[in-house]
Formats: C-alpha cells, sequence, structure tokens
C-alpha cells in the first residue's frame, strides 16, 4: 500500500524555500532594533526599575513594609512565587510531551516558550529569597554542613521546592541550549561579522550539520524530553505540598497537586499566546506561527480550564461532604466573605471567560483570544491569592482574623517582577531566534520525501 505524505496538512503557510525560512527567522539578529523596540525595552525597564526601588526599600526597612500581618505572614510575595511557577510550565510542556506526541504543529512556538520557561523561573526565584527577610544571609539555607550547627528539615516541603525548581530549571536549560545548537551554527554562517562568529562559534560546539551530528543530536534530544516530561508534573506539585501537607483548613486537601498542574499549564498557555501574537505580527512570522497553531493552544487552554473549574467545584462538593464546619466555613467565606471580589474574579476570569473558545469565530480571531488570555492571567494570579489569603486570614483563632491589605510595596514588586520577564523576553528577541529554524524546516513542505501512488514505499 502505498502512502502519499504530501496529502498530510502542511505546517508552515505560503510553502516558503528553506534558504527564505532561515532569512525570516535571522533576521532580527542581523538587523538593528527600531525606536518601537527601545520604547518597548524602556517601558519594561522602568517596571523593573520600580520593583528594584521598593525592594530597596524592604531591604533597608524590612518586610514591615509589606502588607503581612497575624496570621498572614505569607502575602504577595509568595502569591507571586506560585504565579511565576506556573508560567513556567507551558514552555517544556510545549517542547517535551508535545515532541514526544510528535505534535508537529509545535515547532513554530517550542523555542520562545522555552525561553519563557527560564525567564518565569528566574523571576519566580526571586521571591523565596527575599521573603525570608534578610537575603544576604541565604547561604545558611544551603544543605551543607557548616560551623553554625545548622541542618536543613528535609522534611518541610519548602526544602523540597528548592530541589525540584532548581532541578527544574536546570534541565529546562540543557533542554533550551540543546535545541539551540543547529541554530547557533547556522546563523554562524550566515554572518560576517568577526566578534558574532567568534560568539556562535563557540556557542554552537563545532556543529557541521552532518548525519553523525544529527543523530548525536535527536537522540539526546528525545532523551531530555522525556526526562523533562515528569518534572513538568513533579514541580507544581510539588509546589502545591507547601499547602497540602499543612493542617490549615482550604489548604489541607489531596486535590491540589493535579489542581496546581492543570492550573499552571493553563496559565503558561495563556502567556505564550498573548506573547507569540505580538511575535508573529512584529517580526512578520505569521507563515510560521499559524493561527491554526493559535487554535490548537486554544483548545488546550479549553481542556486544562475545564479541569480548573471542575477542582473549584470539587472543592465546595468535598468541603460539604466531609462535614468539617471548618472546611465549610473556609470555602463558604471565599465565595460571600471579605476577599468574595477576589473570588469571583478568579471564577470569572478562569471558568467562563474561557469557555468562549467553544466557538471558532472567537478561537480563530486574534483581538479576542488575546483578551481571554489576559483575563486568564488575571485569574490565574487572583487563584492564587485566593489560596494563600483568605484561608491564613481566618485561621482557627477568631481573635487573631485580620484582614489583609497590600501595600503600595507589594504592588511595585508585583510590576518589578513582571519588568524583569518582559525585559529579558525583549532581550531574547534580539539575541537568539525565538523559532526553531532547524524544526521549522523539518516540517516545511519539500522537506520531508513524498512517495505517490506506485512508488518504492509499501507499508
Amino acid at each position: 500500500m502505498s502512502i502519499d505524505y504530501s496529502l498530510e496538512p502542511s505546517i508552515i503557510e505560503g510553502k516558503p524555500g528553506l534558504a527564505s525560512i532561515d532569512s525570516t527567522i535571522a533576521a532580527p539578529m542581523e538587523t538593528r532594533p527600531n525606536k518601537n523596540f527601545y520604547m518597548a525595552l524602556s517601558v519594561t525597564l522602568t517596571m523593573l526599575g520600580i520593583g528594584a526601588v521598593c525592594l530597596g526599600y524592604s531591604f533597608y526597612y524590612g518586610m514591615g513594609l509589606w502588607g503581612n500581618n497575624n496570621p498572614v505572614g505569607w502575602g504577595f510575595d509568595i502569591v507571586n512565587f506560585v504565579f511565576w511557577i506556573g508560567i513556567g510550565h507551558a514552555g517544556t510542556l510545549i517542547s517535551a510531551i508535545l515532541f514526544l506526541f510528535r505534535q508537529k504543529w509545535r515547532t513554530g512556538i517550542s523555542r520562545f516558550a522555552e525561553g519563557m520557561t527560564i525567564f518565569a523561573v528566574m523571576t519566580a526565584g526571586i521571591f523565596p529569597l527575599i521573603h525570608v527577610g534578610r537575603p544576604w544571609l541565604d547561604g545558611y539555607l544551603m544543605p551543607y554542613p557548616n560551623q553554625h550547627g545548622l541542618w536543613v528539615n528535609f522534611t518541610s516541603p519548602l526544602v523540597w521546592d528548592v530541589f525540584a525548581v532548581s532541578t527544574y530549571f536546570i534541565v529546562s536549560a540543557i533542554f533550551w541550549y540543546i535545541g539551540l545548537i543547529p541554530d547557533l551554527a547556522t546563523l554562524r554562517d550566515r554572518t560576517v561579522d568577526k566578534i558574532r562568529k567568534t560568539i556562535y562559534s563557540i556557542f554552537s560546539l563545532g556543529w557541521r550539520h552532518s548525519n553523525r551530528h544529527w543523530h548525536h543530536y535527536e537522540m539526546s534530544y528525545i532523551i531530555l524530553a522525556g526526562f523533562a516530561t515528569p518534572l513538568v508534573l513533579s514541580v507544581h506539585t510539588i509546589v502545591s505540598f507547601d499547602f497540602a501537607v499543612s493542617i490549615l483548613p482550604g489548604w489541607h486537601s489531596t486535590i491540589f497537586p493535579p489542581y496546581f498542574v492543570a492550573g499552571a499549564v493553563f496559565s503558561g498557555f495563556a502567556m505564550v499566546q498573548n506573547a507569540l501574537i505580538f511575535v508573529r505580527k512584529i517580526f512578520n512570522y505569521e507563515h510560521i506561527i499559524t493561527l491554526d497553531t493559535l487554535e490548537k493552544m486554544n483548545k488546550i487552554m479549553i481542556a486544562t480550564g475545564s479541569m480548573v473549574g471542575y477542582a473549584y467545584a470539587m472543592e465546595f462538593f468535598i468541603a460539604w461532604y466531609s462535614g468539617s464546619p471548618l472546611e465549610t466555613f473556609v470555602f463558604v467565606n471565599r465565595a460571600f466573605g471579605d476577599y468574595a471580589w477576589a473570588y469571583w474574579i478568579m471564577v470569572s476570569c478562569n471558568v467562563i471567560f474561557p469557555q468562549l473558545f467553544w466557538f471558532k469565530k472567537i478561537r480563530r480571531s486574534i483581538p479576542l483570544m488575546f483578551v481571554v488570555g489576559v483575563f486568564v492571567n488575571i485569574g490565574m494570579w487572583f487563584e492564587r491569592f485566593v489560596i494563600v489569603v483568605t484561608s491564613l486570614s481566618r485561621d482557627f483563632l477568631p481573635s487573631s482574623w485580620a484582614y489583609y491589605k497590600p501595600t503600595l510595596y507589594d504592588i511595585g514588586i508585583l510590576i518589578g517582577s513582571f519588568g524583569l520577564f518582559f525585559s529579558l523576553l525583549l532581550i531574547f528577541t534580539r539575541t537568539l531566534p525565538v523559532v526553531s529554524i532547524a524544526e521549522v524546516k523539518a516540517v516545511s513542505d519539500g522537506a520531508q520525501p513524498t512517495h505517490h501512488a506506485g512508488g518504492s514505499h509499501a507499508e
């Protein structure tokens, strides 16, 4: 039986040649940035500066500047940490899991998503360090014997966080760099600038596009993809243990691990979608990052958003079914108490608005999908806020109940985290290819052999 591979739908629109793909993707690295790039970078750096000033004040005067109180010892800092860890999940999912499932549509977005993963984890890593109050003493947290007789409590999920997040970051960075090697070699061969050629030559590790190099590359890439896949599930599972292993009502729940993982993928895809809408337009990548690709991302957001909505419903059901007045109070208080405004923002953005993607016209409309993606990220930030704050503000002792109010310093540090993330993202778009040249060329028309009827390829 003959197989005609030419009948498969094209991933790349317009049937560009291989040289055209090289030129299109390499263009941002080979041309000078325009004024719009510098304007965008100045905005993100200003946001970063606001965060740096607020952090400086916090280091000088102490954490008393924040809105934390008794009993809300965790505030914006831990909310932001969990939020940014979640944003970093889509990159490894797109790169590793979809690669193992041989989903060709991922090729146009995988490199950018991998970069977002690294930058999001870097941003998230700041918050546990500053949360201790004296970050210059963070060295004492390292698990090694020292003259002070201190030793890490390995039974604490906060320690598990350190190992899980650092492992995730290291593996994601290696995975990202391995994928870059063929593209760095392509840029090395194209550039005439001696300094750039030297840099590309060093980091491309002598890549010559030989069959032996491709064989070793593909073997190492699939091994790393297999190694990174369980990390997608384990990292946010362990982050959820920060809450789930406690005895606090509203946190002490076995649904948290899958609930957190689904929410992380949900928010991560929303952030990737938002950023790629600008990238594809600014760098003329519409034929590479196609509307079909964005639609598939929106379909994944429907699935993960439905999982999150199911988790919300199950939390209320289990609170009622358990018969525990403490659990019942916590969830009724979330929906109708002092923080009801935050809870209903969360439900609206995470459950109601994503259901609009069931309609094809909305799923394929760039402006509408962007708005829904923004709402999802807002809702997922509020989800972490609701989980952290509502349970702490109403603990076991009514005498210690208090209303948490973030201060300008909390908000400034949040703004600074977005400034850091988007500044790194903007620099990335001008220094490295945000789309994988090798992977896009591999799925372009003419790259794979076609076998027509009567050909030699038989099943």
